[in-house]
């Protein structure tokens, strides 16, 4: 069961709302949203959907906390196109509605769900980030779109150019908010939200896996009596997800890794190593082993980014490895497993890691592998989710030999061979024919 609780003047009030299964038919929703959520295949609302909307339709501030993967987005598009549907749009060109969202994936998810739900709105839906064709998104926002979903760091930028007019936005939506300031775009994030029309001109809705003070002291500052809204509030992470932890030297965790692949029956997984040095590892010995396995990190270049992506959803990979770079902006419905190789330094990335799997009310599994050289980050997680993993030991059959070839060791420069002198050289150090050398005159 699913708590609304609301907050005034700083002071927490008793629960106000208890959620049961809640249809979409039981709000006053146009025909042409509700068709879109019968293409996406929605039957009845999240918890947060079902808290929620009962506000933002009605054009109510908000600040939501729910796990990830719970259905945030779903519920600010439906809100959006509730209000661009009913309310009038103010004359002159769009965007009516924009979306901030901390990183490129995200964006490009956020679009893609937007283009379902609606898809019988006729509201167009425009993605702006970087990494990509300037010139092209420049051409695209001076044409005009209803909705721009949009990082922060091009999305100021076009800002600045006056390609993009923020002055008839009537919605705004900040998405992952937490990571939008651990990212450190919190004074980007004040920038727009300074030159968007006044908070009483405007509905505004902010969501996040996670409410720190520094989030709603932003909320209290550029929203208009914000309404807190929290889905399972004393539970961070997904009831849905079956987490497990093994003990694991560091030296056998990838042999016990091939064993766990090869014993858990899964159809796509998402592994998740700190650095991007494993990272690139873990790919080369996965593929070495016979898996389809492809590593993405924050060097790769958007176009590969966005193309790896679709191959994932598409299940032509079966295994993708990431940094905590990509772990906000996969949104795959039908992961399986989620692996931390390595545990997180940052707790609160245990939880966006996880919430990759057990999306949407599905079951999902979590697996972490904890090492001498990571175990450490062990208790915070645990204090942070306010629960302790169950911890589970591997046979000793478990560990798989690891058949990758070794990877090619390039020579160093110090230790290549001394280059022999080239033929000028010998000419210039030879001498002449015909002539003795000079001797060498003593220094007596």
């Amino acid at each position: 069961m699913s708590v609304l609780y609301s907050r005034s003047d700083n002071v927490m009030t008793a629960p106000i709302v208890e959620t049961k299964e809640v249809p979409f038919t039981g709000f006053d929703l146009p025909e042409e949203i509700l068709k879109g959520i019968d293409t996406a295949g929605f039957k009845s609302c999240t918890p947060i959907q079902a808290l929620s909307l009962p506000l933002t339709l009605k054009g109510r501030d908000i600040a939501a906390q729910a796990q990830t993967g719970t259905g945030k987005t779903a519920a600010f598009l439906i809100t959006i196109f509730h209000r661009l549907l009913r309310q009038p749009v103010p004359k002159g060109p769009g965007p009516y509605a924009l979306v901030i969202a901390p990183t490129r994936e995200l964006a490009v998810q956020i679009c893609e769900e937007a283009k379902i739900l609606g898809s019988h709105t006729g509201f167009s839906v425009l993605p702006v980030f970087g990494g990509v064709d300037y010139v092209k998104q420049e051409m695209a926002l001076r044409k005009g779109a209803d909705i721009v979903v949009a990082t922060p760091g091009r999305l100021i930028d076009y800002m600045k150019q006056k390609v993009f007019s923020p002055k008839n936005v009537r919605i705004v939506v900040i998405d992952e908010a937490d990571r939008l300031f651990d990212m450190g775009f919190i004074k980007d994030i004040r920038f727009i939200l300074r030159r968007l029309p006044r908070h009483n001109k405007r509905q505004s809705m902010l969501f996040s896996a996670t409410l720190s003070f520094a989030v709603m002291e932003l909320a209290y500052e550029h929203m208009n009596n914000t309404e807190e809204v929290f889905a399972d509030r004393e539970k961070i992470t997904v009831e849905e997800i079956d987490q497990v932890l093994y003990h694991v030297g560091n030296n056998v965790k990838l042999n016990l890794l091939l064993g766990l692949l090869k014993r858990e029956t899964w159809n796509r997984i998402l592994i998740f190593a700190n650095t991007r040095t494993c990272v690139d590892m873990l790919a080369r010995k996965l593929k070495g082993n016979g898996f389809s396995a492809v590593g993405i990190t924050g060097t790769v270049h958007q176009k590969k980014r966005l193309k790896i992506m679709q191959q994932f959803k598409a299940g032509q990979i079966k295994i993708l490895v990431a940094t905590d770079v990509a772990s906000r902006g996969i949104h795959v419905e039908d992961i399986d497993i989620v692996i931390n190789y390595d545990i997180p330094q940052d707790c609160e990335d245990y939880v966006h890691r996880i919430g990759r799997t057990g999306r949407a009310g599905k079951a999902g599994r979590a697996i972490t592998l904890a090492c001498e050289k990571n175990v450490y980050y062990l208790e915070a997680v645990e204090k942070f989710i306010e629960e302790k993993i169950e911890v589970r030991w591997a046979e000793d059959d478990w560990y798989e030999q690891d058949r990758a070839k070794p990877s090619r060791q390039t020579r160093k420069k110090s230790e290549s061979r001394r280059p022999r002198p080239s033929d000028r050289s010998k000419k210039r150090l030879a001498p002449a024919k015909g002539k003795r050398p000079m001797p060498k005159r003593s220094k007596a």
